[in-house]
């Protein structure tokens, strides 16, 4: 059985083979799993016939939520905590659960697996030695506009997560902010209609025109060159 503890449980961006065999022990022998959409996750514990336990975990409960785990973990219960996708605490209410459970000196183990962040970076062909991962950036146009003019000379590869509705309006503003760069838009990852399109934004821009796009996507665009370096 599981000692004690917070597990941070990485579970399959799309193709559900890409689960750890660790991950799926912890899920079956944790006291509880905490989880963004209990019909999601539940579903991919009945493709491993895993009963469990659930607890609702997502942004609009975090608060109300959290002191309730904290007391499951002070009564020495073993909480599996798990996104709808991908590791928990990268651009989701997990990170709020972990601060508070270090906070209060409770064991937090990772359980690594999937992670769109990593799988779309190793596959973009842009240099992934260095980068800089931003997540979502703000919804007002005012703080965006702000964070991108901060990065403009940033060197780095730069990381972004970005929804269907709003990606070409973010695509046009990265284009306004930091010149017409080369960049990598990966969407779908493990999933049927995986893709992952490249040229310079005006390019990815020009493409997705033509098109209804959906799906979750990780855009990555190459960092500043310096002039003694283009």
């Amino acid at each position: 059985m599981l000692d004690p503890g917070l597990y941070i449980v990485s579970t399959p961006i799309g193709n559900l083979e890409d689960i750890t065999l660790r991950a799926l022990r912890v899920l079956k022998e944790a006291d509880f799993v905490a989880c963004e959409d209990t019909r999601h996750t539940g579903m991919l514990l009945q493709h491993y016939q895993i009963a469990a336990r659930f607890i609702s975990f997502h942004e609009h409960n975090k608060l109300q939520r959290t002191p309730e785990l904290l007391e499951m973990l002070r009564q020495q219960k073993s909480i599996a905590l798990a996104s709808d996708a991908g590791t928990p605490g990268i651009s989701d209410p997990g990170f709020y659960l972990i601060r508070a459970a270090i906070e209060k000196g409770f064991a937090v183990h990772p359980v690594p697996g999937a992670s769109a962040l990593l799988s779309a970076l190793v596959v973009s062909g842009l240099p992934s030695d260095h980068f800089v991962f931003e997540g979502f950036l703000p919804k007002r146009d005012g703080r965006k506009l702000k964070r991108l003019k901060a990065l403009a000379e940033q060197e780095r590869t730069m990381v972004f997560f970005e929804s269907p509705h709003r990606i070409l309006k973010t695509l046009g503003q990265l284009r306004d902010v930091f010149g017409d760069r080369r960049m990598v838009l990966a969407r779908e990852l493990t999933k049927k209609f995986e893709e992952a399109i490249r040229g310079r934004i005006s390019e990815v821009i020009a493409e997705l025109e033509k098109r209804a796009v959906k799906g979750e996507m990780v855009v990555m665009v190459a960092g500043h060159e310096r002039a003694d370096e283009a």
